[in-house]
């Protein structure tokens, strides 16, 4: 009911919220009658900021259409590669004229970027992939809103996110021979599954990983984001925060995490600091700073919008990772495209070399979190592991931000260039994938897409 409740009380606050906009654009507006109040401007503010506050925000653009590389205005193409029901993988295609960048364009990495799926969309990478065009090709996965996934698409779990990033790879090999693979806060677990499942196959893996504030062990330095999942218990999070989308969307009845929960708990996290935000905003809108208000507009289009996540994946990600820590204690089974289950091995990794990436103020993956990673890779020469903490930074500096373009970018170019050719394998025979004969079961994080989508559909 509560996504119901919502949706209604969204749809009665639409006409106060248009009023608000127009209202706001009236009285700032120097030709109009109202304009001449010696009031006005405190008016128009005053309105600006209730329509700011009740507005519903939508997915942001991209938006990247030229980049400049050594001085050459380069212009970018943006294009759906493959679209598969919960995602769009999506390449920045660069052009430019210029005979001799062209030819340094193509020589340059390929490097699929592993947005998250946490509730914003992948627009939040904006300033990543931006940076990165400069000296890369750039695919990027797009997750879509969950809510407009039909139920005869089926159902989305932790283990379809992570033959998502499989197919990503392959897809990025197949093209360019091989690629680097980079990940930003919650997908640094699944792409690291991921890879090891390839590894442990014997299959080609990822030339270079780049793992950025996630939760590869969760159990280091806990925040209040690990504190939640573990103060409750599994029910708890299926009974009070899965619910289904209403009948005016096209995954009507579909189960999900809702994005407004998922915003309202990181408004919660610092609530202080966004009124105080919305106050500097108002005050900034009195002043005619025009530069702070757009910073302001900005960062809040994007931060306001968020998507709703399938509840299989939701509550497979919740016990996985945050509940029973499967990936670094060596327990975790992954259901394969083909319906086998297969353990996640990260120490049958040999050549992959990996950057591990975190922000020493980081208030949602903590302190050694990422860093795990190198002790599960230890097959990984350690000539081919790279640990970078970025003194002063929060979650989002290490990916956007200066602190991502003056610090951290760098470093990542330089690794991703030192590691861009092919190794021999360290003479280790590869290991076959574990079977697991166990079969699944709905309690078990692994589930057929055809069993989670038909329980979607018949559980009331």
């Amino acid at each position: 009911m509560l996504y119901q409740v919502y949706e209604t009380q969204r749809s009665l606050m639409e006409p106060f919220v248009d009023f608000a906009q127009a209202a706001a654009k009236i009285y700032s507006s120097p030709g109009s009658p109202f304009g001449q109040n010696p009031l006005a401007q405190r008016i128009s503010a005053g309105y600006s900021l209730i329509y700011r506050l009740g507005k519903d925000y939508e997915k942001p653009q991209f938006g990247i259409t030229t980049v400049d590389v050594d001085g050459t205005n380069i212009a970018i193409h943006e294009r759906i590669e493959l679209d598969k029901p919960f995602c769009e993988l999506r390449r920045f295609k660069r052009f430019t004229d210029d005979p001799a960048t062209l030819t340094k364009l193509k020589g340059q990495p390929a490097v699929l970027i592993v947005a998250p799926l946490s509730g914003h969309y992948a627009t939040l990478l904006r300033d990543t992939v931006r940076t990165m065009l400069k000296d890369h090709k750039v695919y990027i996965t797009d997750w879509k809103n969950a809510r407009i996934v039909p139920l005869s698409d089926g159902s989305f779990s932790l283990d379809d996110y992570v033959n998502y990033v499989q197919e990503f790879i392959g897809h990025l090999q197949g093209i360019y021979g091989n690629c680097h693979v980079i990940s930003v806060c919650q997908p640094t677990v699944p792409v690291l599954a991921a890879v090891s499942l390839m590894a442990s196959r014997g299959e080609t893996t990822p030339l270079s990983m780049t793992m950025m504030g996630g939760p590869i062990d969760a159990r280091k330095s806990p925040t209040a984001v690990n504190n939640l999942a573990t103060t409750k218990g599994y029910e708890w999070f299926e009974n009070n925060v899965i619910y289904k989308v209403p009948g005016n969307f096209p995954g009507a009845g579909r189960r999900v995490y809702p994005g407004f929960l998922q915003h309202t708990g990181f408004v919660a996290m610092n609530p202080d600091r966004h009124a105080t935000s919305h106050y500097d905003y108002f005050k900034d809108l009195l002043k005619g700073d025009d530069a702070s208000t757009e910073a302001h507009t900005k960062f809040y289009d994007e931060y306001n919008a968020v998507l709703d996540m399938d509840a299989d994946y939701y509550l497979d990600t919740i016990k996985t990772v945050f509940q029973e820590f499967k990936l670094v204690n060596g327990t975790w089974n992954v259901k394969s495209i083909t319906g086998q289950l297969e353990r996640v091995r990260p120490e049958d990794i040999t050549t992959t070399a990996h950057f591990t990436v975190e922000g020493e103020l980081d208030d949602i993956s903590g302190s050694g979190q990422t860093e795990a990673a190198h002790g599960l890779c230890h097959n990984v020469p350690k000539a081919r592991q790279k640990h970078l903490e970025v003194k002063g930074a929060g979650h989002y500096g290490i990916f956007s931000g200066r602190r991502w373009r003056d610090i951290v970018y760098p470093q990542v170019k330089a690794f991703i260039l030192e590691h861009n050719e092919p190794v021999a394998l360290a003479g280790r025979a590869k290991a076959a994938p574990k079977k697991i004969a166990k079969p699944a079961t709905r309690s078990s994080p692994v589930t057929t897409p055809r069993a989670a989508a038909k329980k979607s559909v018949t559980k009331k």
